[in-house]
């Protein structure tokens, strides 16, 4: 495929990364904005949270009018929630469809969260995922499941159940390499009860740009490690591709493949830089490698369009990479206390964003109910 006069996007797409987005809002699923980012920045697919919906539903006008209806049925807040992010989500997957029909079902997803205040019950977060895949009921949707320990649980018997799943908040190699497992026994349980796993579409979310903003700010305190700053999630994401490339290989997942299995691919989120000593496309540049995904704020999409260097970086400096980790823990920065608390505060940043929603929303539902009440008089 000739990449001459293409756009940095579509040269990184051309070159095996897929390019997602981490924002969705009713305005712009309606208003034409999110069918110019396909058409115009290569975007393939769509990543939503609490955080996301948060920011969409709690400005402007857009949701109004179905918030009126949920009001007027005496609706609450949760309820409310639900019905407007399902009504999002089951229209995105309708834009990202003929994607997803291009693509062979590799790309043209749409995915939404369980309740994060769920993120360590096994089984009510598997049951929650059933019923988002239930209602909203589109073959491109991926449900996200947070990695906790007991996420992994309802992980696997989600695949084995022939449910998509994403699977969020992934700081950790030790964590990565269970989320793994997972997918794959939910792969052998749905062959070995005569499933069809051509139908399941996994994808595994790293957090990236949280990982250097936890290590940096360490290694400031301990002071004197300068060179170490910015080079944990690299490092990080490089050893976590690696292995990607190892467990979806052999004759494990030969077997898989033959039954038409897909591999569960990385996928790069928080990728827009918080340091602003570092180059605003760095988790872009530096993490682009075949079977990959990059989920983008506009940010960094208008970004890359503006200065990206595409060029496959990711399977280079694996050597590097290690040698990072082994120089942080002479330096003094834990590693598994960084992630292990990264995956703690991220579940909490979820969950106090969807109790800010709810509040919001709730504020919302009593305006329209106070205002109806008064025009009924």
């Amino acid at each position: 495929m000739s990449t001459a006069g293409a756009s940095p996007l579509q040269r990184l797409s051309a070159l095996g990364q897929s390019v997602w987005i981490d924002f969705l809002s009713r305005e712009s699923i309606r208003g034409g904005h999110l069918q110019h980012l396909i058409d115009r920045d290569a975007v393939v697919g769509a990543t939503s949270n609490p955080t996301i919906f948060e920011k969409a539903m709690t400005q402007g006008e857009a949701y109004d009018e179905q918030l009126h209806e949920l009001a007027a049925r005496g609706c609450g807040a949760a309820e409310s929630f639900w019905a407007l992010a399902e009504t999002d989500i089951a229209d995105a997957c309708e834009r990202f469809h003929p994607v997803w029909e291009r693509t062979d079902r590799r790309d043209g997803y749409v995915s939404i969260e369980v309740d994060p205040r769920l993120a360590y019950e096994t089984l009510e977060t598997f049951r929650e995922a059933t019923r988002l895949h239930e209602t909203i009921d589109r073959p491109n949707l991926l449900v996200k499941i947070p990695a906790t320990k007991p996420g992994l649980a309802a992980i696997e018997d989600m695949i084995a159940s022939g449910r998509s799943i994403n699977i969020t908040l992934i700081f950790s190699l030790r964590r990565y390499a269970e989320v793994a497992e997972s997918y794959l026994r939910g792969l052998e349980r749905l062959v070995a009860e005569g499933g069809d796993p051509r139908k399941v579409a996994s994808v595994a979310s790293f957090f990236v740009s949280r990982i250097d903003t936890e290590a940096d700010r360490r290694l400031d305190e301990i002071g004197g490690h300068g060179e170490l700053r910015g080079k944990l999630a690299v490092a990080n994401a490089k050893l976590a591709y690696r292995h990607y490339q190892e467990v979806f290989t052999g004759p494990r997942w030969e077997f898989l493949l033959a039954k038409g299995a897909s591999p569960q691919r990385v996928l790069w989120a928080s990728t827009s830089t918080k340091d602003p000593a570092y180059a605003d496309t760095k988790y872009v540049e530096e993490l682009l490698g075949p079977e990959t995904i990059n989920t983008m704020p506009e940010e960094t999409i208008e970004a890359y369009q503006d200065h990206g260097s595409p060029e496959l970086r990711l399977e280079g400096g694996i050597d590097e990479a290690s040698a990072v980790f082994e120089a942080l823990q002479r330096a003094g920065v834990d590693y598994d206390d960084v992630t292990d608390t990264l995956e703690r505060e991220g579940v909490e940043k979820f969950s106090d964003s969807f109790a800010q929603l709810l509040a919001s929303l709730e504020g919302k539902l009593q305006s329209l109910t106070s205002r109806e009440s008064v025009s009924a008089r």
